[in-house]
C-alpha cells in the first residue's frame, strides 16, 4: 500500500477545515494529519508534525496568510504550501508564490481543481490556473503594470490598503492586523507616497475605486 501524503490545513473558517477534510479524505493516498485557524497556531504544529502538503487561506483572523507562507518555509522547509482563497488571483497569486507557496487555487474552483492542486505541488510542479496564466501573458503584452498596480504595495500593505477599501475605519483595520493605529498609519503614508496621493481622502477614494475595480474579492 502505498504511503500517505500527509496534509495539514488552515482557515479560520471551521466548515471550510471540515470540507476539505471529507473531499481530501476520498483519496486513498492523501491524509489530513492536523488542522489550524489561526497563523501561530498553524506555525507549531506544522513544525512538529512536518507535513507534506500545507493548505492555507490568504486572510486569517489574526493575520496574513503570506506572512504564514513565510513562516512555513522556515520551520518546515520540506512542507510544500498551497494557497486556497476567494481573492483574486491576479492581485494576490504572485504574492503568494514568492512568499513560498507553489500553487494558488480559489475556492469557487471544482474539488476536482483542488485535488489536482495538490498532486500538482506534491510533484514538484508550480499551479495556477489557465485563466491566471492568460491574465500574466495579457498584462506583459500590454506594457506591465499600470498606476493602479498594486505589485508596488508590500504584503501588509495591501492588506491595509485592502481594508480600506472594504471601508474599515483605522482602529478596526489596526484590531485585525493586531498591530497599533500609528503602525495602520504609517502604512497610510507609505502608500500615499506610492501613489503620489495629496491626502487621506485620496487615499480612501483610490482604495474604494481599486476595491471596486477587482470585484470585491
Amino acid at each position: 500500500m502505498t504511503a500517505a501524503h500527509t496534509i495539514f490545513l488552515v482557515d479560520d473558517h471551521p466548515l471550510v477545515r471540515e470540507w476539505l477534510t471529507n473531499l481530501l479524505h476520498q483519496e486513498p493516498d492523501l491524509h489530513v494529519c492536523g488542522e489550524a485557524a489561526s497563523a501561530p497556531e498553524a506555525v507549531a504544529a506544522i513544525e512538529r508534525l512536518r507535513p507534506s502538503v500545507v493548505v492555507v487561506d490568504i486572510t486569517l483572523e489574526d493575520g496574513s496568510g503570506l506572512e504564514l507562507l513565510k513562516d512555513i518555509r522556515r520551520v518546515s522547509p520540506r512542507s510544500v504550501s498551497l494557497m486556497l482563497s476567494m481573492h483574486d488571483e491576479l492581485t494576490y497569486a504572485e504574492r503568494a508564490l514568492r512568499a513560498g507557496a507553489r500553487g494558488y487555487v480559489t475556492k469557487r474552483e471544482t474539488t476536482g481543481k483542488i485535488v489536482a492542486a495538490i498532486r500538482e505541488v506534491l510533484a514538484g510542479r508550480i499551479f495556477v490556473s489557465d485563466e491566471l496564466k492568460a491574465m500574466i501573458a495579457e498584462r506583459m503584452l500590454s506594457g506591465g503594470a499600470s498606476k493602479a498596480d498594486v505589485s508596488l504595495l508590500s504584503d501588509r500593505e495591501l492588506e491595509v490598503f485592502r481594508m480600506l477599501g472594504q471601508g474599515r475605519e483605522t482602529r478596526e483595520i489596526a484590531a485585525s492586523l493586531k498591530i497599533s493605529v500609528k503602525t495602520v498609519q504609517v502604512y497610510f503614508a507609505r502608500i500615499k507616497e506610492k501613489y503620489g496621493l495629496a491626502g487621506h481622502n485620496e487615499l480612501l477614494r483610490e482604495a474604494i475605486l481599486w476595491w471596486d475595480s477587482s470585484g470585491g474579492v
